[in-house]
């Protein structure tokens, strides 16, 4: 929830960046460090999303297994 809320917050402040009354220089390098920081935290929750697809997958692997060795006995 914590990485939602920073998506929220930079979203806002890339919205009313252009606004604020900045000088160029400061706009365009505050651009850019808002674009990396929104690259990093997309990415942090790409990878955590990954770990948890893959855990799932395991558990889901070895329910199936079982399964399917039960059907075999069973014939």
């Amino acid at each position: 929830m914590q990485k939602a809320r920073i998506f929220l917050v930079l979203g806002i402040w890339i919205a009313i960046l252009p606004y604020l009354g900045f000088p160029y220089s400061w706009k365009d390098s505050l651009t850019t460090l808002s674009g990396l920081g929104l690259m990093y935290v997309s990415f942090m929750l790409y990878k955590e999303s990954k770990l948890r697809e893959k855990k799932e997958e395991k558990i889901f692997e070895n329910f199936s297994e079982n399964e399917f060795k039960e059907e075999e006995g069973e014939k």
